[in-house]
Formats: structure tokens, sequence, C-alpha cells
């Protein structure tokens, strides 16, 4: 059987899981899911919902899709899912775990990378995190797992925006973007966000796809933070290569001086070669010290001698490493984004900077 695309959804109380997992559960969408919902979570699904008997584990839904609920081990459940698939008594495509509020994604994350039996089953597609309008920024102030929350996500979608005002959104969206700026970052309000922006979003896969939000990648003119105004979609650089322009090596951008927020994230650019060996070392040497720190991080790279992109991406200290396509008519530069707590960005972008040819 094929591998198994999983998503993780995270996100704190209030932030709409339950909302997404109820039309995962009960709407005809023509998708076959299996979701599997941590019962110790303060947001379950309603037994109306699931119209199941309490010694039930892993229950049917009339639109085809499962709902499992565990009382035990994640890689337990995941293997129970397979084997009642693999004996042909129940049917589904694609799992989506529902973290608990307060929980971390990243051990959850790490399980599709560590678990041997979980990884020849299931690949691990993307983490999907919801903050609240409302409470986002309180609950990133007080909660450490809130920060973990958005700084693994492949996707920030900011709930029940109708309760506040734009301003306030663009702030939230502002402090988010810094702490994590590979992941698109949309509002909504009143709805179910649509599954085809939580599944197969890829965010796991060694590509050459790296987006970086336009404004974190401005110059720091003036400091975003308490300008309270909304940043439009696209900025003066939307990702396209304005060619004649003199390529900044190393762009660093603060985090909004409004809040202090451990999980930061910082970009290295480049346009001229890494020597492969010498960056080898480099990131082995940083992935042994400072892996437990490094929440994610990926990079489209441009290696002296090879035709081809280099592609890394990692998890805490699990890095990968593919080769994508040629260059081309491509601007060769590297790019490469860190997301992490209390990593010592200076050390870090220095580090780089000695790897290049």
């Amino acid at each position: 059987m094929a591998l198994i695309p999983v998503t993780i959804l995270s996100g704190f109380l209030g932030s709409g899981k339950t909302t997404l997992l109820k039309h995962i559960l009960s709407e005809h969408h023509g998708k076959k899911i299996a979701v599997i919902e941590n019962e110790f979570g303060e947001e379950n699904i309603d037994n109306e919902i699931l119209i199941q008997d309490s010694n039930e584990q892993i229950v049917q839904m009339s639109n085809g899709c499962v709902c499992c609920t565990i009382r035990g081990d994640l890689v337990e459940a995941l293997n129970q899912l397979w084997e009642q698939k693999k004996d042909k008594k129940i049917d589904f495509d694609r799992v989506v775990i529902e973290t608990t509020g307060v929980a971390n994604p990243g051990p959850v994350a790490q399980t599709f990378f560590m678990d041997d039996e979980v990884a020849t089953r299931y690949i691990l597609d993307a983490v999907v995190t919801l903050v609240d309008a409302k409470h986002g920024h309180q609950q990133l102030d007080q909660q450490v797992e809130a920060q973990q929350q958005v700084g693994f996500a492949d996707r920030i979608f900011i709930t029940k925006t109708d309760l506040v005002t734009e301003p306030e959104v663009a702030k939230l969206k502002h402090r988010l973007m810094h702490m994590n700026p590979r992941a698109p970052i949309s509002a909504i309000s009143k709805g179910v966000v649509p599954l085809d922006q939580v599944l197969d979003l890829r965010g796991f896969n060694l590509n050459d796809k790296l987006e970086i939000d336009p404004h974190f990648l401005e110059q720091d003119d003036h400091d975003h933070s308490e300008c309270g105004h909304d940043h439009h979609e696209h900025g003066p650089d939307c990702g396209h290569h304005h060619h004649g322009e003199q390529t900044q090596t190393v762009q660093f951008m603060q985090k909004p001086k409004s809040h202090t927020d451990r999980i930061q994230s910082f970009v290295f650019r480049s346009d001229r070669p890494f020597d492969s060996k010498k960056l080898e070392d480099f990131l082995g040497g940083v992935l042994s010290v400072f892996g437990s720190k490094m929440m994610r991080y990926k990079g489209v790279l441009y290696i002296k001698g090879s035709a081809r992109k280099v592609i890394i991406q990692g998890v805490h200290e699990m890095m990968g490493s593919d080769l994508g396509a040629p260059w081309g008519k491509d601007k060769k530069e590297s790019k490469m984004v860190f997301i992490g707590t209390d990593l010592p960005k200076d050390l870090l972008l220095g580090g780089l900077e000695t790897c290049l040819v």
C-alpha cells in the first residue's frame, strides 16, 4: 500500500479545531479521512457527531471518514488503524491528528521519522496551526506551547477574526510572521477552513519550494510592529527576482519590539556558492549542539560544482537532503530559513558565511 499522508492539527483552546474536525467528520466532501482525536483534549468532539458507543475506539462515519479516539500511545493508534485498513474492516486514505490544546506538536511530528513501523506506513504531510484572533497574543505571551505550535507550522490560520478589528488581526499576523516566515498565514472568520488548504500541503517534502513572507525579507526601514496598519499580501518584494539589483548576502529581520517571543526565525541568503564540505561540517556541528532548539529549517542551496539545486530540510536533529531541479535560467542563490528557540543567530549566520566559496 502507498504511504498514507498525515496532517497534524494544532492550536490552543478556543482556536477552532473542533469546528474543523466536525466538518471533516460530518461533511460529504468525498475524502476518506481517519481523524485521530485525543480524548484528553479540552475540545472533544460531541458524541452526537461521533454517534459512538463509549466502548468503541474506532468508529466509521456515514461520510466514509473514520474517527479514532486515543486511549494510549499515538503509535499504537496509528498501527491499529493500519491493521484494520489492511484487513479491509475500515477504509481511509489520509489521517488528521488532533493534538491537545496545550501540546507541542514537535514530538508528534518526530514520531513519523523515528518510529520505523510508522515510517513504512505513513508520511507526514504538514503541521497546520489555528490561532484565535481574540486571545492569540495572550496565549503566545503566556504559553510556550502556543509559540511551539506556531514555530512548527507549515500553514497558520487566524480564526474568529470577526471578533476583533482589522488592525488587531494585522498586528497578530505580523507577530506570527516573525516567528514563522515560511508558513502562509490566512485570516478566516465564521467558517471552516477549506480542506484543500489543510490537506496535501507537502510541508515536509524535499522540494525546492521555499516561500518566505515577502515582508520578512524587506529592509527594516521602519519598525512595523508598532505601526498598526495592515501589510498587503504583495509587498515590494513578492518573491520575484529583480535582475540587476544588488543582492544582500545576509538579511535578518528583528522580531517586533512589543513582544519577547523565544521562538524566532531568521533567513540567510547569498548569491555566492557554498563549499559543500565546509557546509556539511558546519551544519553537522550546529545540529549536534543546537538541534534540540531548532524546530524547523529548510534551504534551497547554490553549491559550487553542482548544476542542480540542493535541498535540505529538518526537524530538530533530523535533517534530510536531496538534489532538486537544475538551476537553468533561475537566479543562482542560496536561501535558508531557521525557526527555533533562543537560537544564536549571529553564530549561525556568521558560520554560514564562512562556508561560502
